[in-house]
């Protein structure tokens, strides 16, 4: 498996407040993707001079924050077979993927609890 990037993502829906904190801190917005799932979801990506990455997402339906871990992969479906060979289960209870033009991706959560967001970014050569 080809991991391209990972780093720590925070989903929320007190987003706004969290990225402010995280400007306050040194950490600029290189890019934002809106209507994820064709929902109110929106995330964030910032990355302060330490070339250190972190990705907030607005989730409405967030009861309370979570931190969760950003794993980019090169290719989605044989990381997303590892994972369940793992005993990780897709946090939507089926196997729902957010599929855009853009990215393919989902929120895994491991036996004991910790989650990673599973995330392909679907790149020209990929098309």
């Amino acid at each position: 498996m080809e991991i391209t990037t990972f780093n720590p993502m925070i989903l929320s829906k007190d987003a706004d407040n969290i990225i402010k904190l995280f400007e306050e801190m040194g950490f600029e917005k290189r890019h934002q993707v809106d209507n994820i799932d064709n929902k109110d979801i929106s995330s964030v990506r910032m990355k302060d001079a330490n070339g250190f990455h972190l990705d907030v997402a607005h989730v409405e339906s967030m009861e309370k924050d979570m931190t969760t871990m950003r794993m980019n992969v090169r290719d989605f479906d044989e990381a997303y077979e590892f994972f369940k060979a793992h005993g990780f289960k897709n946090a939507r209870g089926d196997d729902h993927l957010v599929d855009s033009k853009s990215a393919r991706s989902c929120l895994l959560i491991s036996p004991s609890g910790f989650s990673i967001q599973l995330t392909q970014h679907i790149r020209e050569e990929d098309k």
